[in-house]
């Protein structure tokens, strides 16, 4: 069995999976920041339009869909966002161990990725 990923190695992971979907929507970074808990990790644009990217690194039994828990954090991002016309997108990656779902996700092993793209944050 490999080694537990750490909190820093899933959110990297999961900032992977979101920099690789904005890539292929034809987003360009201005800004990548993969700190713990430091906001926004992406700064992007696409036509032209300023983005804020927020990514989330959610292990089960937690749910990527629960906002709930960051929203003061997201609200917070949107009033400085707004500052700079720009838009503020939630990006939650849930990621489980693919053989048991109990167990947390390791270094090298498989896992699930729960995430259903950006989530605009009006």
């Amino acid at each position: 069995m490999g080694r537990k990923l750490t909190e820093q190695e899933l959110h990297n992971l999961a900032m992977n999976i979101v920099g690789k979907q904005l890539e292929q929507e034809g987003y360009d970074f201005l800004a990548v920041n993969s700190k713990l808990k430091k906001n926004p990790q992406f700064v992007c644009t696409k036509e032209k339009k300023m983005s804020f990217i927020v990514v989330k690194s959610i292990e089960y039994p937690g749910d990527p869909k629960d906002m709930e828990f960051f929203k003061a954090d997201l609200h917070k991002m949107r009033d400085h966002a707004e500052k700079f016309e720009a838009r503020t997108f939630y990006a939650a990656v849930g990621l489980v161990n693919a053989k048991d779902h109990n167990l947390p996700v390791y270094l090298n092993e498989d896992y699930v990725v729960d995430y259903d793209g950006l989530v605009e944050i009006k």
